[in-house]
């Protein structure tokens, strides 16, 4: 019965729409019928689970954990730079991007309906829905989830966005005075409350961790409030927040006298930051003690004993695994699957990690590599850098067993037979292949979501479980929300960063690490050294910073940690030439004999001349970003679609008319890069 409602709603969802003029991207769920559909928990149920895909992550890419927005930054690049990074090659769309409301428009149809007959006051006293009270409270809870990542996203896109908690009716007067953008902050606190709904509402139940649950709402409770709180601190008095320098709100319906809930940035900022450290504190204190364990040691053979830790992000289930809060299960078999396995068995399908990530996870024994040598040659503890292998000897363990070696073992069970280009063994690193599924474009791959058994690696059929969201990401959040707030480490934060390296089987204490840190020498290797420009004075906070991102390696959070930061403003004036492996004048080039270095079109590497080390956008000038990764102040924020501002224009013409506004130094018109 719950699969037949969940196709009807499908069915319903894709034939029933009815689209008028595209106004806010939107279209009325004209065909449910809400008197008869939300009567029983089963139908709030399968309303609740058509969204869980359109608003999660979806299944598509090659890199762990299905994201992509590691790729492009300073920790992982492909065969070409994005176009963010390339002067006058992101520009303003027609009628594309994400000022979009279709999903938020369906989300909102549930509460609207749901409510009134579950109880405005969310206690469930008046409860009119037949089925299990629990059960109706927790899918209700879910919607209040899911309404907050899909706000998260497109906030954390746009920054300023309209706040629209109902399904509108289709009249054009009151659609255009919806699309009032209203102030970031203001968006954050929305989003903030429906996750304490959620996590109310979910409360005191249990269900599968396929499931959103009450500790998932507070994670993500803990990350937007760390977002908006650095956010405001890094970019106070620009016109990137609400009352700063040249902030387009003051003209589109707040002017200079904006008040902050809380009274000023600064107490807004705080507010923000103490948000953050209460919600992650409460997962952080329930699984602190709960890490997946890290062996430290890499399986090579199909009866050496099994790393849980590395485990964790290629196995078929997770719902034994207490660190992992949601993850999404694969059947064999049933509909489609991913490739996540399959590219940590090849090259990462073209995404390669850059020298400078590898040069900045730290010794095991908690100091930093330039402590032990130059990066070439290292003194003996520090191997130097010009084999792959050497490169993992003696370090955090995150790193040593996530770097892929020549040599190693790809796969130790072949259950399936048969399948072509898997690769058994660990080749060199294939720097001379076309950009495709088989380059690597760095010379050094991850094989983080990899699997050790041939059956996850059929092409678009891997089914092993994918992780939504992990508790390590509370202490992180902790950690840095305290340092933050309060400028000191409490107890909490060096008890959890503890529990981190001890994992990460990092020796030595934190003090020992912020001490042997020298600023200068990280700013070479780590955006996340930079805020506003500016290599950051306070080895505390960078070193949390590091610990960041070297746990949450190739998970889909540096991007967004790199803009709340504002730490992508150096590369305004000096642009940022990635780098992989030490290729030139090393044994590693003596693994290949088809080097081709001329910058022709036949051109397959870059030159020795250039840099000893591999330059992958540097082999031709005709490479995007051939110039190095460069900035605007514009690209924190994405440009919203034109069509938007025509649609809201009272003469659908006068784009100055529209109650919406553009985004910092974007244009108001397609196809235009940005001014500055």
């Amino acid at each position: 019965m719950k699969k037949y409602i969940h196709l009807i709603l499908s069915a319903l969802l894709v034939g029933g729409f009815v689209s008028c003029d595209d106004f806010l991207d939107r279209e009325p769920l004209s065909a449910i019928s809400p008197e008869t559909y939300f009567a029983n928990v089963s139908q709030l149920q399968a309303y609740v689970d058509n969204y869980y895909a359109d608003v999660l992550p979806s299944n598509s890419g090659n890199s762990y954990g299905i994201f992509s927005s590691d790729q492009g930054t300073d920790n992982q690049i492909a065969a070409t730079a994005p176009s963010r990074h390339v002067a006058g090659e992101w520009k303003v769309p027609n009628s594309s991007g994400n000022w979009s409301f279709t999903t938020i428009y369906n989300l909102n149809y549930f509460l609207a309906n749901v409510l009134p007959r579950f109880g405005e006051d969310l206690t469930g006293a008046a409860n009119t829905i037949s089925g299990d009270l629990q059960n109706i409270r927790h899918y209700i809870g879910e919607m209040y989830f899911l309404r907050a990542y899909e706000y998260f996203k497109r906030y954390k896109a746009m920054g300023d966005f309209p706040i629209i908690k109902e399904p509108l009716a289709d009249n054009m007067q009151i659609l255009t005075d919806a699309s009032q953008r209203s102030p970031r902050n203001e968006v954050a606190r929305f989003i903030l409350s429906d996750l304490d709904k959620a996590a109310e509402l979910m409360n005191g139940i249990n269900l599968a961790t396929t499931r959103i649950n009450r500790d998932v709402a507070l994670l993500l409770k803990s990350r937007v409030a760390l977002f908006e709180g650095t956010w405001l601190k890094y970019f106070k008095g620009t016109a990137f927040v609400p009352n700063g320098e040249g902030w387009p709100g003051k003209a589109k319906g707040y002017n200079a006298d904006y008040q902050f809930p809380s009274g000023s940035i600064d107490a807004e900022i705080n507010w923000f930051l103490e948000q953050a450290m209460s919600a992650s504190k409460e997962v952080g204190d329930k699984y602190k003690s709960s890490l997946t364990n890290n062996t430290g040691l890499l399986q090579q053979a199909a009866g050496d004993p099994v790393n849980p830790y590395f485990a964790m992000f290629g196995q078929e289930s997770l719902s034994s695994v207490k660190e992992v809060l949601l993850w999404r299960q694969y059947v064999q078999g049933l509909g489609s699957g991913h490739d996540i396995a399959l590219a940590a068995d090849e090259g990462n399908w073209g995404v390669g990690v850059t020298r400078g990530y590898v040069q900045n996870f730290l010794m095991a024994d908690g100091t930093p590599v330039y402590a032990h040598g130059s990066y070439a040659d290292g003194d003996g503890y520090y191997m130097g850098d010009k084999t792959i292998a050497d490169v993992r000897i003696n370090r955090d363990s995150r790193l040593s067993l996530f770097l892929k070696e020549p040599g190693q073992k790809n796969i130790l069970t072949m259950s399936v037979t048969g399948l072509t280009n898997i690769w058994e063994d660990e080749p060199y690193p294939k720097i001379t292949e076309a950009s495709g599924q088989y380059l690597y474009s760095t010379g050094y791959a991850l094989r983080k979501g990899g699997a050790w058994d041939s059956k996850y690696l059929v092409q678009n059929k891997g089914y092993t479980g994918v992780i939504y969201f992990r508790a390590a990401e509370a202490l992180l959040n902790y950690m840095e929300a305290d340092y933050e707030r309060n400028g000191t480490l409490d107890a909490t934060a060096r008890e959890y960063w503890a529990a981190l390296r001890t994992r990460a089987r990092i020796a030595g204490t934190i003090d020992a690490t912020i001490a042997a840190t020298d600023m200068s020498k990280e700013a070479e290797n780590d955006w996340g050294a930079y805020s506003a420009g500016q290599i950051l004075t306070d080895k505390t906070l960078y070193n949390i910073r590091r610990e960041r991102r070297c746990e949450l390696l190739s998970e889909g959070f540096r991007y967004m940690d790199l803009c709340r930061w504002r730490a992508m403003d150096q590369l305004i004036a000096t642009p940022y030439i990635p780098e992989g492996m030490h290729l030139w004048n090393t044994p590693m080039e003596a693994w290949y004999t088809n080097l081709v270095s001329d910058g022709s079109n036949k051109a397959n590497v870059s030159s020795k001349t250039d840099s000893e080390y591999l330059r992958p956008l540097r082999k031709r000038s005709s490479i995007l970003g051939y110039d190095g990764f460069t900035w605007k102040m514009a690209h924190y924020l994405e440009p919203i679609r034109i069509d938007q501002f025509l649609i809201t224009a009272p003469d659908g013409k006068s784009i100055e008319d529209s109650p919406i506004y553009q985004n910092p130094y974007w244009p108001t018109t397609a196809d235009q890069a940005a001014e500055r």
